[in-house]
């Protein structure tokens, strides 16, 4: 079941000693770059220590450094015994495995380029979610979409909402987790342009259109939500709920809602909606601003890099950026989705962090002194990231998972309110570092569901927090972050699908497109490891295969790469946006490192 190519060829003697041991050793698949943070951790699943490591080359199969395996961390996961093996002080290229005690590590490599092209790679994901147009599949799909409910307009007035992603290989459409996608796509193109090609046409097909493929997709989110912001006073938050999940299907037979292929469409209403009918309950929505924020800066950011190339469109998005805005300003609060059969929902909390980022994107463009400083109120209100520190939250409670706002905000601030900022920042990811600083992995994210998202957006909040200050003490925590996605985590696997291409990467996920007809979804990010008290209360769950990381899972975390398990193994595409940004920040730091 499990996409095994990587691994490595090693001496004979060598891998019958990793057979038979309950030694492991977990590495970035990827590779570490020559002068960046380089660790690994070594796990045993018995009691045992190890006092030190060594690096070998792989060509020669000589030492080449040798340390002390530091402090003992204790207890993690399934191990009794963790060590961190720190090799950062190596800094020669080459092709590198580790041994420590009875364990050796996979082959990986040291060299400026092993991030380069992960960050396009990823965008296949998402071309393979778009909805209206496919393609991957070349077909189209939903393009009934759809009736309106809860809206100023009677109920199932049709709308023309075409177009978008699907969220998490499912089929539902969210506007929250597609205006954060997009936002994340422009801004990774903003600041790392260089890192990206052009290989793909507007609509995804295979041929270059002169434009980087990474924002022909922004774009493609773009035309979506000026679709569900189609005046200046309507503003719809989904499209279809979770009757979609009765059934595994490819897209174009998706026809669950009693109305042939037509979907149902929310309304902004600001006011509660279902929220699983048999439980006699509504979702806690108190006003718009947490979904209209998330418009305004992703319209305000495409003006900014497309205003030069089609001066028409970027007017338009800058039109409703402001209009969107507005409805924020007039109803804030949150609009949490609906849902009809389960209890299940993106219950945000938090909406005065979208307004913050909304404000700042229009300050850049516009200059509006009255923009700058809401911009600082709303920070103010929320200076820290609730989550950071804690360990749980609610599904999607605080989105986006970092305050992208105070990053936007401290660009075009000045002087205190730039520290002000700057310090926020530190203030969250010290709170993190108080818990990840006591186990081996660095691991300070909690176990909720999508910790994949929030370990990638986390990364990019250290990453972002040291260019505002300058302080690099926290970059071995932002490259352990990065290094647990793929594969320095307990069950010494990547995960994102087909990245590294010979790694140990998700193989069975929960999506239709690998489980009915076998197609690779090259880049998607998997939602990842969920506490064991969650994944024990989830309903539905059921693995459909024998668990070939049961020596691995334990009561506080799990992981499956399973179909049947949708908390762990569910590839979104907000996630793998986040992911694009960091990956592209990675391959930008190679090139200037070399």
């Amino acid at each position: 079941m499990k996409r095994c190519l990587l691994l490595v060829i090693l001496l004979p003697l060598l891998i019958a000693a990793k057979r038979e041991t309950t030694e492991h050793i977990r590495i970035n698949q990827l590779g570490y770059l020559p002068g960046g943070v380089k660790a690994a951790v070594w796990g045993n699943l018995s009691d045992g220590m190890i006092n030190s490591f060594e690096l070998i080359d792989s060509a020669s199969n000589k030492v080449v450094f040798k340390s002390s395996a530091g402090k003992p961390f204790g207890a993690y996961g399934p191990f009794r015994q963790s060590f961190r093996l720190d090799f950062s002080r190596f800094t020669q290229p080459g092709t590198y495995f580790l041994k420590a005690g009875t364990a050796v590590s996979p082959m990986f490599r040291i060299a400026g380029d092993v991030y380069t092209g992960a960050a396009d790679f990823c965008l296949r994901y998402l071309r393979q979610q778009r909805c209206g147009f496919n393609p991957f599949l070349k077909d189209s799909c939903h393009t009934f979409d759809g009736y309106t409910l809860y809206g100023p307009m009677p109920d199932s007035t049709r709308i023309d909402a075409f177009g978008g992603w699907h969220d998490a290989s499912d089929y539902l459409q969210y506007s929250t987790t597609s205006a954060n996608t997009a936002w994340h796509l422009l801004a990774a193109y903003r600041d790392f342009p260089a890192v990206f090609t052009d290989k793909h046409n507007a609509s995804g097909l295979p041929g270059s259109n002169n434009t980087a493929d990474v924002l022909d997709e922004a774009r493609w989110g773009l035309d979506w939500l000026m679709r569900m912001h189609p005046k200046s006073d309507w503003l719809f938050n989904q499209i279809a709920d979770d009757r979609d999940h009765r059934g595994m299907r490819i897209p174009a037979l998706d026809s669950f809602y009693g109305r042939g292929f037509e979907r149902p469409v929310y309304f902004c209403s600001g006011q509660p909606q279902v929220q699983g009918v048999k439980y006699k309950k509504m979702n806690k929505s108190t006003g718009v601003a947490s979904t209209a924020g998330k418009f305004a800066s992703a319209f305000a950011l495409g003006h900014s890099l497309l205003k030069k190339d089609d001066p028409a469109y970027a007017a338009e998005l800058l039109k409703r950026a402001n209009s969107a805005f507005a409805l924020g300003v007039q109803k804030p609060g949150v609009q949490q989705t609906a849902s009809v059969l389960s209890p299940y929902i993106y219950a945000e909390d938090n909406w005065t962090d979208d307004m913050e980022l909304a404000a700042a994107q229009l300050y850049g463009v516009q200059r509006k002194n009255t923009l700058l400083q809401a911009g600082m109120v709303y920070a103010q209100t929320e200076p820290v990231t609730p989550w950071l520190g804690a360990d749980t939250a609610s599904h999607y409670q605080w989105y986006p998972f970092i305050n992208i706002g105070h990053f936007e905000l401290a660009k075009v601030a000045a002087g205190k309110q730039k520290q002000q900022l700057s310090g926020y920042y530190k203030t969250g990811i010290e709170k993190v570092w108080a818990k990840a600083k006591q186990n081996a992995f660095y691991r300070g994210v909690p176990f909720i569901w999508c910790s994949n998202n929030l370990t990638a957006a986390f990364a990019i909040q250290c990453y972002w927090y040291q260019q505002l200050s300058g302080d690099d003490a926290f970059a071995a925590l932002a490259q352990a972050n990065v290094d647990w996605l793929f594969g320095c985590n307990p069950w010494g696997t990547s995960m994102v699908y087909g990245l590294p291409e010979r790694g140990d990467t998700p193989a069975d996920p929960h999506s239709a497109f690998t489980h009915l007809k076998n197609y690779p979804i090259d880049g998607g990010l998997v939602d990842g490891p969920v506490y064991g008290t969650i994944y024990g209360s989830l309903i539905g769950i059921r693995l459909a295969e024998p668990d070939e990381y049961a020596a691995f899972q334990s009561s506080l975390v799990v992981y499956h790469d399973d179909y049947g398990d949708y908390s762990t193994n569910e590839p979104t595409m907000d996630g793998t946006a986040s992911l694009i940004y960091l990956l592209a920040l990675k391959e930008n730091e190679g090139r200037i490192r070399k």
